[in-house]
């Protein structure tokens, strides 16, 4: 340490660019060696479907764990989302005479985009987490290696199904999120707060469109596809134990989410541009 300079905790500018440039580097390399696995997963996933006949009884249990197990965290989801929007929209509508348009604002923010993203995302931690954990404890105890030695393609006994049973109830838990966050807003709108119950499903059959329906249930069949794909990865490259089935889980919770919102990101102006080419005037 030098004693005439007491900064000496401060890197010079030409080692931070260095270090941030290192960075740079490592998390694009990642990131395309993640892409081209998560690729090929999906194929070996889909081709397993095709394949190889899937056990009744491995999809019916993932069917119960993702779906059925879901439900009250999502549909608390959806009624809490759903509250707080009628609470936001009718205190900036209502100063300027307009509380009727509560019903839009909210119906086509729940439909189009928090409804899908929000059961994604409580997906990703509940179901994911699971996914994640259990495939990374087989594989650091052996039971991956056991299932090839008795000819059983781990794809096929433990990604595929819950690939399939992720992508069918995605949709179906984001509409049920969705339905019972417009009946909380309607709920607080119309009978708490009294909005003309007719001006508000006016307004909202008035501004929203079917697409806006198909478009938010369209982007949660990839975001089921990422969530599993992502998690069964994690699990499937667990090594070190304990310790590295705790990082598998919150990698994969972490990586999902993630990738969850960066999806429907891009999947929102795909769809909007879409919106212009094919119906706009």
């Amino acid at each position: 340490m030098d004693p005439l300079n007491p900064f000496t905790y401060i890197r010079p500018a030409s080692t931070t660019a260095r270090g941030a440039t290192r960075l740079i580097g490592r998390i694009t390399l990642e990131g395309l060696v993640a892409t081209d696995e998560l690729g090929r997963l999906f194929a070996q996933a889909v081709r397993a479907l095709f394949r190889d006949s899937q056990r009744r009884s491995v999809i019916v249990t993932q069917l119960y764990h993702i779906g059925y197990l879901s439900l009250p965290v999502v549909l608390i989801s959806g009624i809490s989302i759903g509250m707080v929007l009628a609470v936001q929209s009718y205190a900036t509508l209502v100063k300027f005479n307009a509380e009727v348009m509560s019903g839009p604002m909210v119906n086509y923010s729940l439909v189009s985009q928090l409804a899908p993203v929000f059961t994604a995302l409580m997906v990703a931690g509940r179901v994911g987490s699971n996914m994640a954990a259990e495939i990374g404890t087989m594989k650091v105890t052996e039971q991956l290696d056991a299932l090839r030695v008795m000819g059983t393609d781990p794809i096929a006994y433990l990604v595929a199904p819950r690939f399939l049973s992720c992508v069918l109830l995605l949709p179906i838990l984001s509409a049920l999120a969705g339905l019972a966050g417009i009946i909380a807003a309607a709920f607080l709108v119309v009978d708490i707060w009294q909005v003309d119950e007719g001006a508000y499903w006016y307004r909202t059959a008035q501004y929203m469109r079917s697409w806006d329906t198909l478009t938010g249930l369209a982007k949660t069949f990839v975001f089921g596809g990422i969530i599993s794909l992502v998690a069964c990865r994690r699990g499937l490259m667990t090594h070190g134990g304990a310790t590295g089935v705790g990082e598998s889980c919150t990698r994969g919770v972490v990586q999902g989410s993630v990738l969850v919102m960066v999806a429907n990101f891009f999947m929102t102006l795909v769809f909007n541009k879409l919106w212009h080419v094919m119906f706009a005037p």
